[in-house]
């Protein structure tokens, strides 16, 4: 491995274990979230496991989020630019929250007092473990000795092969967001339907499909993902879920009886995603030949 030749700052919406980012020296920002009048992680709110989280989740828990700002950002930047670092930024897709916004504006702002200095932000259009699967990507790059520019434009060309498929096991918390109809989300309660939906070019989440019952959903996550999978040897596959690691490992096990050399790392979804998607989401991510 090359010296890294400048820093890279992603935030939490990734769903990267903790480890991660100490092992690779990237900074993480984490965004945060209010639950029973109590305000989560952030820069400054109270720790809870995912464990715990979900917990709460289920009891009947109604938690809000809030996205990265700019005021949040800046530090985490301008410590690496005090020390003389031009900056990769790998941010949440822009079509899922104002994150990346905050990100720019930071930057923008930083550019002026650190005129010699350079900061580019990547607007991922990916989500959860997506979003992870395409930082660990950049990073492998960044390590190659890859220059900033060069790096920043492996990226860009790169996002748009990170495909992600997914499926939740309750409509609940999709209509509470908005992203499905009140009357979309009882009927599909009555009949048991489960969703099966991937995130577009444009960073948005949309369906794709719908199965009768959780197991074929889970047949589905996989047989799209074969549908668009470019993977070499090297190339890993990330699954993250909802406090439900047997059906992760489920969608694991499918994936190696058709691969038996993947490389599938299994991390679970972080409370901003799962506030919006609830307990008992499943999720599938890899490099494909398009999404």
């Amino acid at each position: 491995m090359s010296e890294r030749k400048f820093a890279i700052v992603v935030d939490s919406a990734c769903d990267m274990p903790k480890s991660y980012f100490k092992d690779n020296a990237v900074a993480c920002v984490n965004l945060g979230f209010t639950m029973n009048n109590v305000n989560y992680e952030g820069d400054s709110g109270e720790k809870i496991s995912e464990k715990d989280f979900y917990a709460k989740l289920r009891d009947g828990a109604l938690p809000t989020t809030y996205q990265v700002t700019a005021e949040m950002a800046k530090p985490h930047i301008e410590k690496f630019l005090k020390k003389d670092l031009d900056v990769l930024v790998v941010a949440f897709s822009s079509a899922l929250s104002g994150t990346a916004g905050s990100f720019m504006i930071a930057a923008k702002e930083l550019g002026q007092d650190y005129p010699n200095r350079k900061i580019i932000v990547v607007d991922s259009l990916c989500a959860s473990m997506g979003e992870g699967l395409f930082l660990d990507y950049v990073v492998k790059k960044a390590d190659t000795g890859a220059t900033l520019d060069e790096t920043a434009k492996y990226a860009e060309k790169l996002k748009l092969h990170i495909c992600h498929h997914f499926t939740v096991d309750s409509l609940f918390h999709l209509k509470r967001g908005g992203r499905v109809s009140a009357t979309t989300a009882i009927v599909g309660s009555i009949l048991k339907i489960k969703p099966v939906m991937h995130v577009d070019d444009n960073g948005k989440l949309v369906p794709v499909g719908k199965c009768i019952g959780r197991k074929k959903s889970l047949y589905a996550l996989v047989e799209n993902m074969f549908k668009t999978a470019d993977l070499g040897k090297d190339d890993p596959i990330f699954i993250s879920h909802g406090d439900c690691i047997e059906d992760a490992e489920f969608v694991k096990g499918l994936i190696l009886q058709r691969l038996p050399q993947a490389q599938i790392t299994i991390n679970y979804i972080g409370a901003v995603i799962g506030t919006h998607a609830g307990a008992g989401t499943v999720a599938l991510f890899h490099k494909g030949k398009k999404r």
